[in-house]
């Protein structure tokens, strides 16, 4: 790289202001191999990184620097294409590297990342601790007993925090203990998200939607987060944790609130996060009764997948084969407020589903009258799709006429589309921790989970787990490789009304 284009990227990276000191916790281990070596090397790439940021890698495993290089380079090469992988700019982030062995529970293995430090000047330290939630208070308490911290440092965690909202208070309580929470940033991948960023431009930038976007012209709302895979040898973990804690606490509902939210008096941090906060005190509770009708639990049973026979969640490695663990939830809820008064949100997710997708479904309401065919009459309302994953984009499902003279006004659906890939073909589309990473850089907040909401969420979440621990009934079955239980369609289809599966 030239001068002058070293000198301009370096002016670039300034004015974002990512010129930090980058401590990773859990150097080694699986999400940082596998999402956070490669976002940090696309930000280089991209010249978002200033030229003297630098990062250190923090795990128990007796590494030296150039051992614990070899192995990011590795991590590089496994995870990122080969045609975006450039030498030099390999070499470049590889020279930023260095590692420390510390037992994470004892303090005196700290004065390194102090030492380490000392020559830091004014760059801000940004923490992030990719380890279990269990660690977060004594890691936080040792880096400051040690003399690591100042006031720019900056924590990052890992989202589920705690398995309850009693849990979650103990471990955020130890976090605030020492950072504030204008410098306490909790992850949730989704919303990095190039889709969920332009759900809110979607929502707030363009009028055709802000003034329908209500409940005198939305019908109801689905969310799908359908997950492929089963547990993937997470047993000791998602066995505790189950399909609700695992994605309905934090993925499902962050993205009911960005759905939901009122406009923000402005884009600022806080100014968004009290609407979504507003979200969350206002979903309606469940009753004993509603259990019956709008909540369904399943777990998954030995099936196929891609042509293949896999084994039902009992049957896993060091299963416990009476667990009564879901690893599948559909519900029907509401926001009880004046814009989504009546209007149902359809939330379903779980493993071991026929595709890998997560996508939310705006289905808009009939015109009060229709004057085409009425054998046609079920078409004729419109859908917004907002697809997250696999690819990313937005499609809105409108009614035009029938092309031929033999069709007279017979009508035909079809989507108005954003497919991102081809839209943008010429420009990469980030994942969703690239730009997270930048914006902890960057020191901006706004696509980052506050303590009230992760509390809030939970709350929720509680009440619900704590009525079916009374009514300890198991979940329902359903086979590998299907939509769940047929009691999840019942569900919807009580209401006159249908999962959408057109993919």
């Amino acid at each position: 790289m030239s001068h002058d284009k070293r000198s301009r990227s370096s002016k670039l990276a300034d004015t974002l202001g990512s010129d930090v000191d980058f401590v990773l916790f859990g150097a080694l281990g699986d999400l940082s191999q596998r999402k956070l070596y490669p976002a940090l090397y696309q930000l280089d790439r991209e010249n978002l990184l200033a030229e003297s940021t630098r990062l250190l890698g923090v795990a128990r495993q007796d590494f030296d620097t150039a051992g614990f290089r070899a192995r990011v380079e590795a991590s590089l090469k496994e995870y990122i294409k080969r045609d975006e992988l450039d030498a030099d700019v390999v070499e470049r982030f590889l020279d930023r590297l260095d590692y420390r062995c510390v037992d994470a529970t004892q303090v005196e293995g700290y004065a390194s990342i102090r030492d380490w430090r000392q020559d830091a000047g004014d760059r801000p330290m940004v923490v992030y601790l990719a380890v279990g939630a269990s660690l977060y208070g004594d890691i936080c308490r040792h880096l400051e007993d040690s003399g690591s911290l100042d006031d720019s440092a900056r924590v990052v965690v890992e989202k589920p925090i705690g398995h309850d909202l009693e849990s979650s208070a103990e471990i955020n309580d130890a976090i605030g203990a020492v950072f504030p929470e204008s410098r306490i940033y909790r992850i949730d991948h989704y919303l990095g998200k190039e889709t969920v960023q332009n759900l809110i431009a979607l929502r707030f930038a363009n009028p055709l939607f802000g003034t329908q976007w209500n409940q005198n012209h939305i019908s109801h709302v689905e969310v799908t987060v359908a997950e492929k895979v089963g547990i993937e040898g997470r047993w000791g973990y998602f066995d505790q944790a189950g399909q609700l804690r695992d994605m309905v606490q934090n993925h499902l509902l962050q993205l009911i609130c960005l759905i939901a939210m009122d406009p923000p008096a402005n884009l600022d941090a806080d100014a968004i996060r009290d609407e979504k906060v507003k979200v969350l005190k206002a979903l309606k509770p469940f009753t004993d009764d509603m259990l019956g009708t709008d909540v369904v639990r399943g777990q998954y049973i030995a099936g196929t997948s891609d042509g293949k026979s896999v084994p039902g969640y009992l049957e896993e490695p060091d299963a416990n084969t009476a667990s009564h663990t879901e690893t599948f939830v559909a519900m029907k809820t509401e926001v009880s407020n004046w814009r989504w008064a009546g209007v149902p949100f359809y939330l379903r997710t779980g493993k071991r589903m026929p595709e890998k997708l997560s996508q939310i479904v705006i289905h808009f309401r009939q015109q009060p009258h229709y004057i085409f065919d009425p054998d046609q009459r079920s078409l004729a309302a419109n859908k917004l799709v907002i697809r997250l994953q696999p690819d990313e984009g937005i499609a809105l499902q409108v009614l035009t006429k029938d092309s031929g003279l033999d069709k007279g006004m017979r009508l035909r659906p079809g989507p108005l589309h954003l497919d991102f890939n081809n839209a943008f073909a010429k420009t990469r589309i980030p994942d969703a921790y690239e730009r997270l990473l930048l914006e902890v850089m960057k020191g901006q907040q706004y696509l980052f989970v506050r303590r009230d909401e992760v509390e809030h969420a939970w709350k929720w979440c509680d009440s619900l787990i704590e009525a079916w621990q009374e009514r300890d009934e198991p979940p329902r079955r359903y086979p590998s490789g299907s939509w769940g239980p047929v009691a999840s369609i019942a569900m919807i289809s009580q209401d006159g009304r249908s999962w959408y599966e057109d993919y």
